[in-house]
């Protein structure tokens, strides 16, 4: 019998090692193989870059357009549970203010997403400013340690928050740009500059025109937390020559809310109060 010469054995035992260790990989999914345990998220792109939305209602591109933000989206979820999502809460919101407006003609329409996918948060105002919007209004619903609290609040854009509670607020909706520590969108050294910017007096005196007629026509339709306009430094907000506003239409935490929110006699009066006031807000400011 002869015997296998010890150099070919060196030769053959790390190939049978590797094979085993092949076969291993393919039969159970080692890290990287595309087993389920592997997170992968898809990223947005730069800001920018996002496609722009198509815009509804009449033809004619001198009647004023408004665009919708929902807020949230894709693997952002913003507040509540699974049960109750505010990015859904918003996007039916903000589909319902769509539909009323369209149906009583005369102003163009669009919606920053109209459905279940992840913007940047300058992307959203940014889809306005390349549409030439003439109003924009970022729908959201609250969250809070507690589900006592209730009701809608309305914010106009500020460097500095009316209260406490408003800072926080925009701190917490300004976080949507993060994941695991990385900020999605692009910076500049511009910063300080957009903020001064944002201090126009005209721009900022019409976003609170629009927000005060929220809560004029709202009365009585919806239940609202705080009664006068509040301001925060909202990254959504932040177009200097854009009239803006965000709407927090309820707290998702609080059950009432929530279950008002959901229902189709809450957004049948949230899209009512909110067309009516886009409607009486652009024959106060015709565009042009």
């Amino acid at each position: 019998m002869r015997r296998t010469p010890p150099f070919i054995l060196l030769f053959l035992i790390p190939v049978a090692v590797l094979a085993g260790l092949v076969w291993l990989d393919s039969a159970f999914g080692f890290a990287g193989r595309g087993r389920d345990y592997v997170i992968r998220l898809d990223l947005p792109p730069p800001a920018g870059e996002v496609g722009l939305p198509p815009i509804e209602g009449p033809l004619d591109p001198s009647r004023p357009l408004v665009v919708i933000d929902a807020g949230h989206g894709g693997f952002d979820p913003g507040a509540g549970s699974e049960r109750v999502r505010e990015k859904d809460v918003t996007l039916a919101l903000a589909r319902a203010l769509r539909d009323r407006l369209i149906e009583g003609g005369g102003v163009r329409v669009a919606l920053t997403r109209g459905d279940d996918k992840f913007l940047v948060l300058e992307e959203r105002a940014g889809i306005a400013r390349r549409l030439k919007a003439d109003l924009f209004i970022s729908i959201h619903a609250d969250a809070a340690p507690t589900d006592e609290a209730r009701g809608g609040t309305v914010y106009v854009l500020s460097e500095r928050g009316s209260n406490q509670t408003a800072a926080l607020l925009a701190e917490k909706e300004n976080r949507a740009n993060v994941i695991n520590g990385v900020q999605l969108s692009r910076q500049s050294g511009d910063v300080s500059s957009i903020l001064v910017d944002l201090a126009q007096r005209e721009t900022l005196a019409q976003s609170e025109d629009f927000a005060a007629l929220i809560l004029r026509e709202g009365r009585g339709e919806m239940r609202f937390r705080e009664s006068a306009i509040q301001s925060a430094a909202f990254i959504v907000l932040k177009s200097a020559d854009l009239p803006s506003v965000l709407f927090e239409a309820g707290y998702i935490t609080n059950p009432e809310d929530a279950t008002w929110l959901k229902s189709g006699e809450g957004r049948d009066a949230f899209s009512k109060s909110v067309a009516n006031a886009i409607r009486v807000y652009f024959a106060r400011h015709q565009p042009g």
